[in-house]
């Protein structure tokens, strides 16, 4: 197999995906149509999750407690969550794929490496496609677990010993702190939860924190800026609306904005599911 992710159905509100040899069945509300497989070959799942009557797995026990996989030439170890997340985010290969090239580009114009800041950073997809491209980075996220779940995909990808900052903290304090000691970033990344608690409890609510965030944002952005990268997976928020609070921040200082739907996909015959928005903002 020459990719460790693949989309193998979705319909009837659940998305059937192979993780490396695990198969396994999750929710997707997105999935509005019928399955095309025979139900048999949902039936063979290696474990499925649910979420009637409280989140729960069913053949967690036939799962590994860790597994890598590759996906794209970059490496990442999953594990089953109780919330039914594995530690990656598929839909978000084609930016992973972007950013890793756009960083590698960088120094070929302005002479040195980019700085990317990577917020809400989860398991470090993003982060790990800056690294690769050779940039200098700077991961935060507010949970300690995710930030020490990162650090070991980067060791998978031979990034221990690249500039790679690991911070733990709340973004918004985080990105104060950065704008008074002046620092900048060629490249900001962020992927905002509809909903999330800080390090010491700080509530994030993206409707409310999502357009003050961005105009801090624009106050660490360099003079020499790659761009921004948008994303999220709040279903009011689609790519339009993610396209207009970038171009009320950034529109003014040039360059273009492209916004779309993030996809979960497999081979030509299966039927891609949307999951999520993204809007870049390029210089």
């Amino acid at each position: 197999m020459t990719n460790g992710y693949e989309l193998l159905d979705s319909g009837n509100f659940q998305k059937l995906e192979r993780f490396g040899d695990v198969v396994l069945s999750r929710p997707c509300a997105q999935a509005v149509w019928r399955q095309t497989l025979p139900p048999n070959t949902w039936q063979k799942a290696t474990a499925s999750f649910f979420r009637d009557g409280g989140n729960q797995w069913r053949g967690r026990d036939r799962l590994p407690t860790t597994w890598d996989i590759g996906v794209d030439g970059t490496r990442f170890q999953l594990s089953s969550t109780d919330f039914g997340h594995l530690g990656i985010f598929p839909e978000q290969r084609d930016q992973w794929k972007r950013i890793r090239e756009a960083c590698a580009a960088y120094p070929k114009k302005h002479n040195r490496a980019a700085r990317v800041l990577n917020l809400f950073a989860y398991s470090g997809g993003s982060t790990l496609a800056a690294g690769l491209g050779g940039a200098e980075v700077c991961h935060v996220d507010a949970s300690k677990g995710m930030v020490d779940w990162a650090r070991k995909n980067a060791t998978l990808n031979g990034l221990d010993e690249k500039p790679i900052r690991w911070i733990v903290d709340d973004v918004t304090k985080f990105l104060e702190r950065e704008h008074r000691r002046e620092r900048t970033y060629d490249l900001i990344i962020l992927d905002p939860p509809s909903y999330g608690r800080g390090a010491k409890g700080e509530i994030f609510k993206i409707e409310n924190d999502l357009p003050p965030l961005l105009s801090l944002i624009g106050k660490l952005m360099s003079p020499q800026p790659l761009g921004v990268l948008l994303s999220c997976h709040t279903p009011e928020l689609t790519p339009i609306s993610l396209h207009h609070l970038l171009a009320q921040q950034f529109g003014q200082s040039g360059g273009s904005l492209e916004q779309g739907e993030m996809q979960l996909r497999g081979a030509s015959d299966v039927l891609p599911v949307p999951s999520g928005s993204y809007c870049w903002w390029l210089k």
